[in-house]
């Protein structure tokens, strides 16, 4: 396969990963680690078959890796006091006016919601592609962006100031 093909999935690539991470620099990070990957693992990809959904998949597993990693090193961290680096912390200024902020908002959801939202209505693919890339039945991603578009909404009528704090990404179970 050219180069030039997997070259002309970058910008969705990117554009995925931007909305994923809430970051530019840990968003190209993402796309090079997915490329990266796609090319050490080039005999995986089944040729015929949906390159951009096998690139989606890739960078939606290396996230999740990721970020499982992230949450196991925060674990192992060593807490600081507050006091102690109290001079290093800086309270941005907030715009009174700004109460609908979909990043803030994008960052809130779950990471399972997030990427199913994410990949239906930014990256315009299928419910069966989606639930291809996530590793997850149909049904699955469909309560989960059934549930992603009422938490977005829910979230964006909320005041940037009193929004809950941010998702955990541990499921409850509800009735």
């Amino acid at each position: 396969m050219p180069p030039s093909t997997l070259v002309e999935y970058i910008p969705s690539l990117r554009r995925y990963a931007r909305a994923l991470t809430g970051d530019a620099w840990a968003a190209d990070d993402l796309v090079q680690d997915t490329l990266e990957r796609a090319c050490s693992r080039w005999r995986l990809w089944l040729a015929g078959s949906n390159l951009r959904a096998w690139l989606f998949t890739v960078m939606h597993n290396l996230f999740v890796s990721q970020y499982r990693q992230r949450n196991a090193q925060r674990a192992q961290a060593q807490l600081v006091p507050m006091d102690d680096v109290a001079h290093e912390l800086h309270h941005p200024a907030a715009a009174p006016d700004t109460l609908l902020d979909l990043q803030r908002c994008l960052l809130r959801l779950p990471e399972e919601q997030r990427a199913v939202l994410l990949l239906v209505t930014l990256e315009d693919l299928s419910y069966a592609e989606v639930a291809r890339i996530t590793g997850t039945p149909v049904g699955t991603v469909m309560s989960r962006l059934s549930r992603a578009r009422e938490r977005l909404r829910s979230l964006m009528e909320t005041p940037a100031q009193s929004a809950p704090a941010p998702a955990s990404g541990h499921l409850r179970r509800l009735k």
